[in-house]
């Protein structure tokens, strides 16, 4: 029993597996490089960094096989490793203390990655001149949203996150007086219309808009500059049986409306909202180009933030590398559309982004420790050498 306690011991805090490690790392960041051409940066975060293994599949089917570590797999052998050599390796001392504090940040660094990974969000937030909004919108993720419209003031709204949204899933909600069956999804698809498509198969809608368009199913895209554009069919039942199946898609700008139990509805799919206790709007935005060319040269957007109550009202500018950090939000200037008069923010939570600048500064102040050690016991040695030359 200890013979095998202290062989796992030697393996997780041998040197030799951080070689290795680090080597099968470097093959997995070139090779995710060259990746990233034809999948771009989401495609490679999620099959290369965000997973235990990159998979591949069996010719001819669609089985999938691991191929080679992924990120989670190296990074967690390395956080291993590098906890286990200190514990067993390392004694704690003043003449290794930069070493120490090297590998604290380096774990560090892991860790926040990690939770990175886990816990960060990005949305978007595409603001008009003149335009208010509270709440900005995912970039790859949709929800299917039933709206009761019926009171002048305010709208009941349920969302239905596209997690849900499987063929033959039926949704239960106690606010609503029917049942929500979904006959089909596509996670990314382009509309057409029937009219033009002449072979298309009968629709599956028979309401709305979806008996005079053709769906078509994408095979998903995580390039940056491309977007998945979500369809799905969907079937309203009650108590006395189908109110009808409808097509509704993130390409549909305006929601499709019904009437039902003496009240009005909306349905629609669109991109997920996430709703802030705050407005934004964009009072003033910015495109500079350099003189002679369209080359960007700066985006800036004037924007005001007011709360509910007035507790918060003030003007912000944000430009390219001045984000603004606002209740645990950062907003960047991504770009912008509509010739320059509608900007557009990046918005991203990450309650771990600190933890990068702390590892750095932790490896900064290590390696200077541990160089200034060396150069301060090299210094008093070749002194020492000097004074016993002198002296003979």
């Amino acid at each position: 029993m200890h013979d095998t306690r202290q062989a796992f011991i030697d393996f997780f805090a041998s040197l030799k597996l951080t070689v290795v490690l680090l080597a099968l790392s470097i093959v997995l960041v070139f090779w995710a490089t060259l990746a990233q051409v034809r999948i771009g940066i989401w495609g490679v975060q999620e099959e290369f960094f965000r997973t235990f293994f990159v998979l591949g599949k069996i010719p001819g089917t669609s089985i999938p096989v691991p191929l080679f570590p992924g990120g989670y797999f190296l990074g967690g052998l390395l956080l291993i490793n590098l906890v286990t050599a200190h514990i067993y390796r390392f004694k704690l001392s003043w003449r290794k203390a930069g070493i120490h504090l090297t590998h604290a940040g380096l774990i560090l660094l892991l860790v926040g990655e990690l939770f990175t990974s886990l816990w960060q969000e990005e949305y978007q937030l595409t603001l008009d001149e003149g335009q208010t909004k509270n709440y900005s919108e995912s970039y790859r993720e949709s929800e299917l949203v039933i709206i009761d419209t019926t009171h002048p003031d305010y709208d009941e709204v349920v969302a239905v996150p596209e997690g849900r949204l499987r063929p033959g899933a039926e949704i239960h909600e106690p606010t609503l007086p029917f049942r929500v069956v979904v006959r089909d999804f596509y996670p990314n698809s382009a509309l057409g219309m029937r009219d033009q498509q002449t072979a298309a198969p009968p629709s599956p809608a028979t309401l709305g808009l979806g008996p005079r368009l053709v769906a078509t199913p994408l095979p998903l895209t995580y390039k940056q500059d491309e977007r998945n554009l979500a369809t799905a069919f969907v079937e309203l039942i009650g108590p006395e049986g189908s109110l009808g199946t409808w097509l509704v898609s993130t390409q549909l700008v305006m929601a499709q409306t019904f009437d039902y139990a003496g009240r009005n509805w909306a349905l629609t799919l669109r991109f997920a909202r996430h709703y802030k206790p705050y407005a934004i709007t964009l009072l003033d935005f910015t495109h500079d180009v350099y003189a002679g060319t369209n080359i960007p040269k700066n985006f800036s957007s004037q924007v005001r933030i007011q709360t509910p109550g007035g507790n918060d009202d003030r003007e912000v500018l944000i430009y390219m590398n001045n984000p603004l950090r606002y209740a645990g939000l950062t907003f960047y200037q991504a770009g912008y559309a509509n010739e320059n008069r509608t900007t557009i923010l990046q918005v991203v939570r990450n309650p771990t982004w600190t933890l990068p600048y702390i590892a750095c500064a932790l490896m900064s102040l290590g390696l200077c420790l541990q160089f200034g050690q060396s150069l301060l016991a090299f210094t008093v040695k070749r002194r020492a050498q000097t004074a016993a030359r002198s002296a003979r």
